[in-house]
C-alpha cells in the first residue's frame, strides 16, 4: 500500500505542472483572441466634444502612436451636423532615426478609408536637419493626392533661434528636393513669435492656437489651424487634435501632391 502511494505521489507533481502550464497557455490564447477582437471594435461619441469653428469647410485631425489603434472607417463615417473629417496628419518620424510605431498602420488604413493623409516629422533643433530629412524620406512614400510633408517644430532644445532656423532650412530644402513639393511648417503661436516671425513666409503654415473662437491670433497667412487638443472621434479611444483648413475644396486640392 505504501509503495502504491509513493508511485502515485511521484506522478502527481508532473501532472500538476503540466496542468498549470496548459491552463496558462489556454489563458494566453484567450487573451490573444480578446486582443484581436478588441482591435476590430471602436468607440462612438454623439458629438466631437469641443467647440467647432463651423465657418470652415474642411476639418481634420492629427494623430500619433499615443492614439494607438484607430478604426479609420469609423473616423471617416462620423458626421456631426454638416461636419465630417476629411484629412488626417500622422506622425512618421522624429530626430535622426526614430519613427512612430503606428505610422505604417495609420498611413495604410487612412488611405483605405478614403481620408486624405499627411505625414509629419518631429524636429530636434540640435540635430542635423538634412539627416533628419533623410529619416523622414526613408519612412514616408508620398503618393498623388497626399498632403505635403510637414516639419513639426515646437522646441529649441537649447539651440538659438538662428540655429533652429538653420537646421530647419536644411530639412525643408532636402524634403522639397526629394518630393518635389513645398513642405508645410507646423508650430504654435508663442514659438513662432519668438523664433520664426519674419522667416519662412513662403512655406504653408500649420499653426496651433487653442481657445480661439474663429481663427489663430497671428498676422501672417496660415493654411491649417490646430484649434483644439481635446476632440473626440469615433474609432479613437483617446482625445485627439482637431484642425481646419483655411480655404475651400478647390484650394485644398491644389495643395495636394500632384
Amino acid at each position: 500500500m505504501a509503495s502504491r502511494k509513493k508511485s502515485r505521489n511521484r506522478y502527481l507533481g508532473p501532472i500538476i505542472f503540466i496542468s498549470i502550464v496548459s491552463a496558462g497557455c489556454f489563458l494566453l490564447y484567450l487573451g490573444y483572441l480578446w486582443y484581436k477582437t478588441e482591435e476590430l471594435k471602436f468607440i462612438t461619441y454623439p458629438e466631437f466634444g469641443i467647440p467647432i469653428p463651423y465657418e470652415y469647410e474642411i476639418h481634420g485631425i492629427d494623430v500619433s502612436k499615443y492614439q494607438q489603434k484607430i478604426a479609420w472607417e469609423a473616423v471617416k463615417d462620423m458626421q456631426v451636423q454638416h461636419i465630417k473629417l476629411g484629412f488626417a496628419f500622422m506622425k512618421a518620424t522624429e530626430g535622426n532615426g526614430n519613427y512612430d510605431s503606428y505610422f505604417k498602420r495609420n498611413w495604410k488604413k487612412a488611405k483605405e478609408a478614403g481620408i486624405t493623409r499627411g505625414a509629419y516629422h518631429f524636429f530636434i533643433a540640435t540635430k542635423d536637419g538634412k539627416t533628419q530629412a533623410n529619416n523622414f524620406i526613408n519612412h514616408v512614400k508620398l503618393e498623388s493626392g497626399d498632403l505635403p510633408p510637414v516639419l513639426d517644430v515646437e522646441q529649441t532644445f537649447g539651440a538659438s533661434p538662428a540655429q533652429v532656423r538653420e537646421q530647419m532650412k536644411e530639412w525643408l530644402d532636402a524634403a522639397e528636393a526629394y518630393y518635389g513639393v513645398r513642405p508645410i511648417i507646423y508650430t504654435y503661436i508663442d514659438f513662432y513669435e519668438k523664433n520664426l516671425d519674419g522667416y519662412f513666409d513662403e512655406y504653408p503654415l500649420w499653426v496651433a492656437h487653442y481657445l480661439q473662437p474663429h481663427q489663430p491670433r497671428i498676422k501672417r497667412q496660415w493654411t491649417f489651424w490646430q484649434h483644439s487638443e481635446k476632440g473626440r472621434v469615433n474609432g479613437i479611444l483617446s482625445r485627439v487634435d482637431f484642425n481646419v483648413f483655411n480655404g475651400d475644396s478647390a484650394e485644398f486640392r491644389l495643395l495636394l501632391v500632384p
